[in-house]
């Protein structure tokens, strides 16, 4: 087969959809198994008989490793088979969890997490460096939707199929039955992504050269300014977003004594319209290339409707719209997002640059806990909804600088 033939071959809808249908069911596992251990605090803490704050250790460690590791996973997954780095890491998570439900000793427990973070760190890399490597650039849009969605999915199935799993065969049951949903994933990924092909033979056939003939593909494309651009760009979407879903229902308490009750009507709301705008701007993005104005009008968007909850005691129903509308803005603007990153990256470089900008969401997950902790220990909870604001509007002149390193916009092939 011809260069030429290769290339149409993944650009038939049948092989885009396989490739879609693969990666995201990845993704959709990363999602879940972030989630296997908050919904089972309590009973594991009681089995293990530790403190809230020695159980969450487990989280740290998890943490910790993922973002330490996650851009290295990145230069693997460019020297190497992005999809054989993908498996590998979701037997190694299976593996981690199998070994959290089998070993007796607390400690082991927690060196499982961080085995679990060390299997997290793949996907974001090897994930998107097969999207954009075998999708084709017309669907780009929606391979990159769908990757997301899939795993906003697994995040939401997570919480209620564990509590059903352990109330059936007890928390480490539970955690079988999760490692099995990774070993499953992984065999599927063995036994029908054909259409992931080995990507280290693909590159040089797609005009894909190698990072070691690609001086742009090199460890110094990270500290460039595009690239740290978007980095930035991450971590200001990871800390409003964390202001929102983590400490909306505390905030409109404190501010307006809503009803928990109600509080979490309109979190709820956010987070599914984020889910469903998610889908619509995968359709957005493959309609325009303008992918920067559609981020900043998301994100204008979203700020303005943050801002008017921050600032006007609203009836709970004008809340409840005002939550839903941030939350579809947001979701709208997520693969715009990825496509964004996807025009500064050069060829062969797709795992290591996705792999170091999304640790921003690492970042700032580790800030948003200490930062917003503090407005509500000091009694400002409307700093925190204020801050989200702050954050959301610092995230449009990433945007904008970044569109002046980006090429000029340019319709794909149908």
């Amino acid at each position: 087969m011809t260069p030429t033939t290769e290339i149409a071959a993944r650009a038939e809808p049948s092989s885009d959809a396989q490739v879609i249908g693969l990666v995201s069911a990845a993704h959709f596992v990363s999602h879940y198994y972030i989630l296997v251990l908050p919904p089972l605090f309590t009973v594991i803490r009681a089995d293990f008989g530790v403190s809230y704050t020695e159980l969450g250790l487990a989280l740290t460690a998890f943490n910790v490793v993922s973002a330490l590791l996650q851009t290295p996973a990145g230069f693997l997954a460019d020297r190497v088979s992005a999809r054989a780095v993908l498996i590998g890491g979701l037997l190694l998570g299976a593996a981690a969890l199998a070994g959290a439900a089998v070993l007796p000793s607390f400690w082991a427990f927690v060196a499982m997490f961080a085995l679990l973070g060390l299997g997290n760190t793949v996907y974001h890399p090897a994930d998107y460096a097969l999207l954009s490597r075998h999708v084709s650039p017309r669907r780009m849009g929606q391979a990159y939707s769908v990757h997301t969605f899939a795993g906003m999915l697994g995040g939401a199935v997570a919480p209620a199929s564990l509590l059903f799993l352990a109330a059936a065969f007890g928390w480490r049951g539970a955690y079988l039955a999760s490692a099995a949903l990774g070993a499953a994933v992984a065999a599927t990924l063995l036994l029908l992504g054909r259409a992931l092909a080995d990507d280290r033979a693909e590159r040089g056939t797609a005009g894909s050269a190698p990072a070691a003939a690609n001086p742009e593909a090199s460890p110094v494309l990270l500290l460039s300014a595009p690239v740290l651009l978007n980095l930035l760009f991450f971590v200001m979407l990871a800390l409003s977003n964390a202001g929102v879903q983590n400490y909306a229902v505390v905030v409109l308490d404190a501010l307006y004594a809503t009803p928990l009750n109600l509080a979490n009507v309109a979190l709820t709301a956010y987070l599914a319209t984020s889910a469903f705008g998610v889908l619509i701007g995968g359709v957005v993005a493959t309609r325009t290339t303008r992918h920067s104005v559609v981020a900043i009008a998301g994100l204008a968007g979203a700020a303005c409707t943050v801002l008017l909850v921050a600032l006007v005691h609203l009836p709970i129903a004008a809340m409840i719209v005002l939550f839903a509308l941030a939350g579809l803005a947001t979701g709208i603007i997520m693969p715009s997002r990825d496509l964004l990153v996807r025009a500064v990256t050069p060829p062969g470089a797709f795992g290591k640059v996705f792999g170091f900008v999304t640790t921003g969401f690492n970042i700032g997950g580790m800030v948003s806990p200490l930062l917003f902790g503090w407005f509500l220990d000091i009694g400002s909870p409307r700093a925190v909804f204020l801050a989200t604001v702050a954050f959301i509007l610092a995230a449009i002149p990433t945007v904008m600088a970044g569109a002046a390193f980006r090429p000029a916009p340019r319709r794909n092939a149908s």
